[in-house]
């Protein structure tokens, strides 16, 4: 089997970018994206995934604008750093938990899958790795599950009682690259 350093080169260098320029990915990037997504392998080949595309900025800002206080609450009394300087984001009026991205794909899963969490979780890295191979953007928004419990919400997006939300994630292009995060050396035991 031949290597593909390429690949390697893609997941070294993704990032999580949180500042996008005011340019809109088309239809085909995104569909290539999910594509992508659904090939990542899943519990008995069960593929729970369903996908959500939003494009409507004034929808996303009902979405950031009803989790923002919610997760204010759940910050108030943390002592984290990461979370503390998250939470004075938070608190400022304009600030906007998907970052002002053009696009939102919510990757969501079955309840009936045999291991949705994992499987939907397989198929947004995909998603990611692709966007970033295209030149766009992207930033899994863990902090949007939080519409889950918004029946309007779900109801407005054709969200049915048999899936969840596991990957909510940001589509655009990058204002400025990222820089990269120090990564901690992994523990690891070999047995040999």
């Amino acid at each position: 089997m031949v290597p593909h350093n390429g690949i390697l080169e893609n997941i070294r260098t993704r990032r999580s970018v949180r500042e996008y320029i005011d340019k809109d990915v088309c239809e085909e990037d995104i569909k290539t994206i999910i594509d992508a997504g659904v090939h990542a392998p899943s519990g008995f080949n069960s593929q729970p995934w369903f996908f959500v595309v939003i494009k409507n900025r004034g929808m996303m800002q009902r979405m950031s604008d009803h989790c923002r206080p919610l997760l204010l609450k759940e910050l108030a009394e943390t002592t984290d750093e990461v979370a503390i300087d998250f939470r004075n984001r938070l608190e400022k009026e304009d600030f906007n938990i998907f970052y002002n991205a053009p696009v939102l794909v919510i990757v969501l899963g079955s309840n009936e899958g045999f291991t949705p969490d994992y499987d939907c979780s397989l198929c947004a890295q995909n998603m990611m790795l692709a966007a970033h191979s295209l030149g766009i953007g992207s930033c899994w928004i863990g902090t949007a599950c939080l519409i889950q419990d918004n029946q309007e919400f779900m109801e407005e997006l054709g969200i049915t009682p048999n899936y969840r939300v596991i990957a909510p994630i940001v589509l655009g292009y990058a204002a400025q690259e990222p820089e990269e995060p120090e990564k901690k050396e992994p523990e690891v035991v070999w047995v040999r």
